[in-house]
């Protein structure tokens, strides 16, 4: 989530940024920072492996749209999702990512949902689910990730989405949202 736009100004994240991101299992999560932090080095501040739904700031207020981000959960489904083999942005954009497979229909509808209210979406590019595994590195280690990663697969069930913010002057989870309106994580 960290270089968000916010319309047209600095890239920096402030206080009514906003981030709405699937979270992985413990296990997948621990296998795949493992993973980036290979490619970063061990000495990066490596966020923790994510699939971004939204990143972008609340239009008025933060408490409305963190309220419409759980109208949004309550009124969704569990569902599940597979992660298999690599792509790219490049060259518009240096990144190696994860594609998402099965599931990608969901995320963009949760996507589209969550932007149908007061929460903006502020990056660069259109939405298309992924998890990135590179970014922004030097030539060989992002051509290392993409073939490393490339006969990657997982799956896991999603049961809820995180929301984020920046209120602290970082990124932290607000909340753990259940899909389905099943109560907080």
């Amino acid at each position: 989530m960290p270089g968000i736009g916010q319309s047209g100004a600095s890239p920096a994240p402030h206080p009514n940024s906003l981030g709405v991101i699937i979270s992985l299992p413990p296990a997948l999560a621990e296998e795949l920072s493992a993973k980036r932090a290979f490619y970063t080095g061990q000495d990066a501040d490596v966020v923790p492996p994510h699939i971004t739904l939204v990143s972008g700031r609340a239009e008025d207020s933060w408490e409305d749209a963190a309220a419409h981000v759980r109208k949004v959960a309550a009124s969704g489904e569990p569902f599940r999702l597979s992660l298999r083999g690599t792509g790219t942005f490049e060259p518009v954009s240096p990144v190696v990512f994860l594609n998402v497979d099965a599931g990608a229909e969901a995320c963009a509808a949760l996507h589209h949902e969550l932007v149908d209210g007061p929460v903006e979406h502020l990056l660069e590019f259109g939405f298309h689910p992924h998890l990135t595994i590179a970014h922004d590195l030097a030539e060989p280690a992002m051509a290392l990730a993409k073939a490393d990663m490339a006969d990657f697969s997982a799956k896991f069930e999603v049961t809820s989405i995180g929301l984020f913010d920046y209120l602290s002057g970082r990124w932290s989870l607000r909340e753990e949202l259940s899909l389905g309106g099943l109560g907080k994580h």
